[in-house]
């Protein structure tokens, strides 16, 4: 059996023991401490070898100093021009000082996340559609200003702040789908209207010096007609004989091209061919 002076000796060296392991505390490089005294803030204890006095002093909180990724989860935001878009961004934190960010605000990761979000969601709802779905990095530079102020009073330092995405919304990417396919029917529609516009005015344009160029046709022959005309009279005279032959040689020429022609399946002569002929060479002189 043990002895009470045994164990007595046994619980006063278990005492020692948990008491000089409640008073030595390592602290991993990249952490700080918070210790209290009695429920009130006592120290930091930096990353080492640190002591505290037992059962008086308490480590309430262990800070992270590393660099905190902070993923900003997706959220609709609605435009100036009531366009929903949707949005998400992740940040980049640090601690820089525990003690503010500890007893400052009741969950500094939490807090500056949906600091984050509200900041985006009034940043977007000043801007139209098509300049928020262009301006990532005029949005960022705005966001990273608008929650650094309070960050500092927090502890904290934002060190960036990255959109990850900005869209419209899925029915806002159907709308505007629409509105493009309905803008190049437009855009078609008037090009083919244009092309079909200029196609008249061209063909207008070539009936008209058609026109013109018979016109002027036209009168070039009845020149030419007037001028055989005035010299065949000026070398008759008046003798209607030769005269009367022109004209005749003519109309047996224009007959015989008739004839030939390979589109003419029958010639029509007129009814008075041979009154016309007789009276031709009636005119003839008799030898």
């Amino acid at each position: 059996m043990v002895s009470g002076a045994t164990l007595t000796a046994l619980i006063f060296m278990a005492f020692i023991a948990l008491t000089v392991a409640q008073g030595v505390r390592i602290v991993p490089q990249g952490e700080e401490w918070i210790v209290q005294r009695l429920g009130k803030y006592h120290i930091t204890l930096l990353p080492g070898l640190r002591f505290i006095i037992p059962y008086l002093d308490s480590v309430a909180y262990r800070v992270t100093t590393k660099d905190i990724i902070l993923d900003v989860q997706e959220q609709e935001v609605i435009t100036r021009d009531n366009a929903v878009i949707v949005v998400n961004a992740i940040a980049f934190i640090k601690v820089t000082d525990p003690v503010k960010a500890v007893y400052g605000v009741e969950d500094y990761v939490e807090a500056i996340r949906n600091m984050i979000m509200t900041t985006l969601r009034s940043i977007v709802g000043e801007m139209d559609l098509d300049h928020a779905l262009s301006s990532r990095d005029m949005i960022k530079a705005r966001l990273k200003a608008g929650v650094a102020d309070e960050a500092l009073d927090w502890g904290l330092t934002v060190k960036s702040v990255e959109i990850q995405d900005i869209k419209p919304s899925p029915s806002m990417q159907k709308a505007m789908e629409m509105q493009a396919s309905a803008e190049r029917e437009r855009k078609a529609m008037v090009t083919k209207a244009e092309g079909e516009k200029q196609s008249m005015i061209l063909s207008a344009e070539a009936r008209l010096e058609s026109a013109k160029r018979d016109a002027e046709a036209q009168i070039t022959l009845a020149d030419a007609s007037s001028q055989a005309i005035t010299k065949v009279t000026q070398v008759f005279g008046a003798n209607e004989l030769p005269m009367f032959y022109l004209l005749g040689e003519k109309y047996i020429n224009s007959l015989s091209k008739m004839a030939d022609s390979p589109n003419a399946k029958f010639v029509v002569l007129p009814a008075d061919l041979q009154n016309a002929l007789r009276g031709l060479f009636q005119n003839l002189p008799k030898h």
